[in-house]
């Protein structure tokens, strides 16, 4: 696996609506921010293949599509500094989600939220457990840890409730790594605490699901009408208001800095009225919206522009996803039938190549070990903090060998001296022919 120098960031949305503020502050503003980070490497992408698990509607999700683009270019995003593109022009990426289906229990998707829900929802009922329940439904994580694998994705901005699908992702990519070889990047979860739930009109998390959204770039008119809908207590003016479970503060929250937030929270305690703070809501939302919404109207009114960039970004993408796609698919035995012959070769005429083996302990740490052909244990890892540390420590035994031993003594077990040979020997196979099988 090629070393990356550059942290990968990755995230998509759902094209199953238009988008809101929900997604503007937990994954469109957070993400441009990122964009513009010299050592990020940004993949931002529209979930459609994900839309059909929710939508039946085609109309729906084309239009969903269109708007969701010119959302993120309108806040900033740059396209030529970015991967940007959709799902539905990666075919690798349905690919990949095959080759992770058969490394992925059932009992792990039994336990994926949404499943759960639509479950315990049926039981609750009356209803067969599985009834309306599509494969779909059942698949989704596994199509979302194709998505991050895919571009060995270091970091996901995502809401706290799917947290989960990260670590199902980190799973079915140890499942991977450890049957055909280290392949796969082990990605970790990004959230910003403040805005990773962002409440919506009537105070549950802001959801196309849930109608109560408040569009991104509706024009101001409906934004103030709609922010003047939301749900609030029956204190009057001047009686103190709690900020904790106020909807309101929370949105206020999320658009405002500090100072603005400390002022807003003040004037909770001083007993603003409920019509004075929507209208500071409204205001400072609009604030940071207005001088994108022409931008973002020009694109909308140019769908053929908007195809081009994301065929543009297709192509960028697949420029990874088609060679890696190769080298999954010869790990996992898809190969030409040229190689039979010299793969079926005495096995004394092979050359036994030591190999290693990463995984993950309940400890919550990350460990390796590198055995022989025979399946002997020659070297065992101590515990890393993260997956990041342990295939650095692995890369440097691949490159030099046993001159590495000593900088990483503190990192590793002790052997006996017979393992110790046996180590030896091995380390200077592996690195007089330059590879290694990893597992």
């Amino acid at each position: 696996m090629t070393p990356q120098t550059r942290t990968r960031v990755l995230t998509g949305i759902t094209t199953t609506g238009t988008p809101h503020l929900g997604n503007y502050v937990g994954a469109i503003r957070p993400t441009v921010q990122a964009s513009r980070d010299p050592h990020t490497d940004g993949f931002y992408f529209l979930a459609d293949y994900h839309a059909l698990i929710k939508c039946d509607e085609p109309a729906r999700i084309q239009r969903s599509t269109l708007e969701i683009a010119a959302s993120w270019i309108a806040s900033g995003l740059d396209p030529d500094k970015v991967t940007f593109y959709r799902q539905s022009d990666i075919p690798e990426i349905p690919e990949l989600t095959w080759l992770l289906t058969c490394v992925t229990g059932k009992g792990v998707l039994n336990r994926a939220h949404a499943y759960k829900a639509a479950v315990d929802k049926n039981n609750a009922a009356g209803h067969d457990t599985d009834a309306d329940v599509t494969a779909g439904l059942f698949m989704y994580p596994v199509l979302m840890g194709a998505d991050i694998l895919m571009f060995k994705a270091h970091k996901v901005p995502v809401g706290r409730d799917q947290i989960q699908h990260i670590e199902m992702a980190r799973d079915m990519a140890s499942s991977f790594n450890h049957l055909y070889g280290e392949h796969f990047v082990l990605p970790e979860a990004v959230i910003e605490e403040s805005v990773a739930l962002l409440p919506g009109l009537d105070g549950r998390k802001m959801s196309k699901s849930y109608d109560n959204t408040i569009p991104l770039f509706a024009p101001a008119a409906q934004m103030r009408k709609q922010i003047a809908g939301i749900v609030t207590d029956s204190k009057a003016p001047g009686e103190p208001k709690a900020t904790e479970g106020s909807a309101l503060f929370q949105i206020y929250q999320a658009f405002a800095s500090a100072e603005e937030t400390a002022a807003m929270a003040r004037a909770y305690a001083e007993g603003i009225g409920w019509g004075d703070a929507k209208h500071m809501l409204f205001e400072r939302i609009d604030r940071e919206i207005a001088p994108m919404r022409e931008h973002y109207q020009s694109l909308i009114d140019d769908p053929a522009q908007m195809d081009k960039i994301l065929r543009a970004g297709a192509d960028k993408a697949r420029e990874l996803a088609t060679p890696f796609m190769r080298e999954l698919r010869h790990a996992v035995g898809l190969r030409s039938l040229s190689t039979v012959a010299s793969s079926a070769q005495p096995a004394q005429t092979k050359l036994a190549l030591p190999s290693f083996k990463q995984y993950r302990e309940k400890d919550g740490r990350f460990y390796f070990k590198m055995v022989d052909d025979k399946g002997q244990t020659l070297l065992q890892s101590l515990g890393f903090t993260t997956p990041k540390e342990a295939g650095q420590a692995i890369a440097r035994l691949q490159t030099e060998g046993a001159q590495a031993l000593p900088s990483l003594s503190d990192a590793l077990d002790t052997l006996s001296s017979i393992a110790h040979q046996q180590l030896l020997s091995n380390l200077e196979l592996l690195t007089s022919n330059h590879g290694i099988s990893q597992k």
